[in-house]
């Protein structure tokens, strides 16, 4: 995911450039692990592989099933490199809502000098759409929807090249981010955004929201502003999403980090100013422009050091109440979230998935202790219960590592609340940038998007833990990406064996004829890099988002534009379906309640996209729909 500070660096990056990582370690030992393209193929991972074939012990390799009959509706198409939306032939897209849309008759409509004034910026549609949910409530349609960040240049007048000169700068950074929940509706002219809806608001860096769960009330979470560390303002950088079986959105905190800063230099600040925690999280004194901490003193460090604890956790909003106040769940623990996506197992109980997008950082899992009982209460069934990160041996087995005060050697608020460190004290498995997690509509088994890791071998973690070469990340500097996917031990969600494989490795099999070339499912046809976005379809089918290299170059060469592809996951075939504007990550997607439309999200784009002209680029969200008006997912 990218962010406002400079968008030619990803979060990452970013921090990897003001919190540089230890230099290599252990060289040697990952060669010596290194392996082929055809001598992986033939082991134990099943590249495009049936559910079927996923079983205890070790995993077959299969072949992708030439002779099926494809179950996909629709003419693959071919890799773009321009500045518009391709579908394929007989489907057709059209914009639902642009970054600035008012959301009220009373607010300003979008500024093309300035993005808008800092006035009435929380009355319109923010930037930077991610992830997404729509709900059906009495005859209305809601879509709930987050914005990552805001970019300082084109919010501000141009003189001041993107940094804030006064406290108007900084609210409108802050009202621009969050999420937007709406009302939705088709009409013969499409779909569009119901102005002034009751159901319509904006969620910002400013709304007060509720702490609760094992965390609520730690001395670590408690600041002057809120002593009781009970109550909290604002939500930020908010990436993937989820949606509870009772009807609520789950909004992701994920690369928080850079919204704080210091206004005194490290090493002059008071004894214990600074928080347990920073380093790990890539907290420090400059942050990522915003310059919040020198107008707001909320985000300033060295006169608030226990904030950023109040971040990084998965709030939900009940989109269908706009005076409810949003709680963030301590239960979940603290980290860089992608996305959350639950299921419930076979008892009733309550399971999360859970990634954390960093490189060489977990893979997470939270099991309620109660259960789930439609009508009756949800109270505790996020925070009650007991948080798990992945441990993936190279067999294709693995098993989920509680994390608790007897596995870690710290309390229950602590080991939430510093998430990392408690995985790293049980041996969890470092991973290549876990993202988005999706669960198949079809089998009992979940997937989860590594994006990519460029240090995968050559340097560990933020917490010091090594990142060799492993089964479900096989490839050192790996810059393509994969997606594993396991199926618990017995069909239940919440039990704590698993099977793996990998459903797909991402690479370039026209440059090169090794493991970089990507597993069997992956062609000149329908090569991509970076999957990050990702959801499951009524049909088991899934559909994988990009956010990767566009630049069609070296290694990206054929590549094209970030883009939207279709899995069928009992064949293995990969086919691309939509293909985003030069620039864009393309990212969020979910249904209209009849299933005949797809809202798809296209973030960060280039060119002059969506007005053309002269006009800047807008983040939007996109409706894509069957040309016969059939069901489409």
């Amino acid at each position: 995911m990218k962010h406002g500070k400079d968008t030619r660096l990803t979060a990452d990056a970013w921090d990897e450039l003001h919190s540089p990582r230890p230099e290599e370690n252990d060289f040697d030992r990952v060669v010596e692990r290194a392996i082929s393209r055809r001598g992986f193929m033939g082991g134990v991972l099943a590249f495009g592989s049936g559910a079927a074939a996923m079983s205890a012990g070790l995993l077959g390799s299969s072949a992708i099933a030439s002779t099926a009959t494809s179950r996909f509706p629709f003419t693959p198409i071919a890799a773009q490199t321009d500045d518009a939306i391709h579908v394929p032939e007989g489907y057709s897209s059209s914009i639902l809502v642009r970054w600035g849309d008012p959301l009220f008759s009373d607010a300003d409509g979008y500024d093309v000098t300035e993005g808008g004034p800092a006035a009435g910026s929380d009355r319109v549609f923010g930037e930077n759409t991610d992830g997404m949910e729509t709900f059906s409530f009495r005859g209305h349609e809601i879509l709930a929807i987050n914005h990552e960040y805001a970019n300082r240049e084109t919010n501000l007048p141009a003189a001041q090249e993107g940094v804030p000169a006064n406290a108007d700068d900084v609210l409108k950074f802050q009202n621009l981010q969050g999420v937007a929940v709406v009302e939705i509706e088709e009409t013969d002219s499409g779909w569009s955004v119901v102005k002034d809806s009751p159901f319509n608001r904006r969620i910002t860096h400013n709304t007060p929201m509720d702490i609760v769960g094992p965390a609520a009330g730690h001395e670590l979470m408690k600041t002057e502003a809120d002593p009781t560390g009970t109550r909290s303002l604002g939500t930020m950088n908010n990436c993937g999403s989820g949606k509870t079986p009772w009807g609520t959105y789950l909004t992701c905190e994920e690369n928080f980090n850079g919204y704080f800063g210091s206004t005194e230099a490290i090493q002059d600040q008071k004894p214990n100013a600074l928080s347990r925690g920073h380093d790990r999280y890539g907290i420090g004194a400059e942050g990522w422009g915003y310059d919040y901490h020198k107008w707001d003193e909320r985000f300033d460090i060295s006169k608030n050091p226990n904030e950023p604890n109040r971040v990084g956790w998965v709030v939900e909003i009940d989109p269908t109440d706009p005076e409810s106040t949003p709680v963030k769940h301590t239960g979940l623990g603290r980290f860089k979230h992608e996305n959350a996506e639950v299921v419930l197992a076979p008892d009733g109980r309550v399971v999360v998935y859970m990634g954390d997008d960093e490189r060489g950082e977990y893979l997470y899992k939270f099991v309620s202790n109660g259960v789930y009982v439609p009508g009756g209460s949800t109270e505790g069934l996020l925070d009650d219960g007991t948080l798990f990160a992945a441990k993936f041996n190279d067999d294709g087995t693995g098993e989920w590592l509680a994390l608790t005060p007897e596995t870690t050697g710290m309390d229950l608020a602590e080991l939430l609340i510093f998430a990392r460190e408690a995985s790293s004290k049980v041996g969890a498995t470092t991973m290549d940038r876990p993202e988005w997690i999706a669960t198949n509509t079809h089998a009992i088994e979940a997937y989860c998007c590594l994006t990519n890791n460029k240090n995968r071998g050559l340097k560990p973690n933020a917490g010091g833990d090594e990142t060799p070469v492993n089964g479900p990340n096989p490839r050192e500097t790996n810059n393509y990406g994969q997606i594993v996917r396991w199926r618990p031990h017995g069909e239940d969600h919440a039990g704590n064996g698993f099977d793996w494989d990998l459903y797909v490795m991402a690479g370039n099999p026209e440059v090169y004829n090794n493991v970089y070339g990507g597993s069997e499912n992956v062609t000149p046809g329908n090569m991509f890099n970076s999957p990050d976005g990702m959801a499951f379809d009524q049909n088991g089918l899934v559909w994988i988002q990009t956010d990767g290299d566009d630049s069609n170059a070296e290694d990206f060469a054929g590549m094209g534009n970030n883009q939207m592809l279709v899995g069928d996951p009992a064949t293995g075939e990969i086919a691309r379906f939509l293909t985003g504007p030069n620039g864009c990550e393309v990212t969020g997607l979910a249904w209209s309640s009849d299933r005949r439309t797809m809202f798809v999200g296209i973030q960060h784009p280039g060119g002059h996209w969506p007005d053309g002209g002269d006009v800047l680029p807008r983040s939007s969200v996109i409706a894509v729909k069957r040309d016969d008006n059939g069901l489409i997912g």
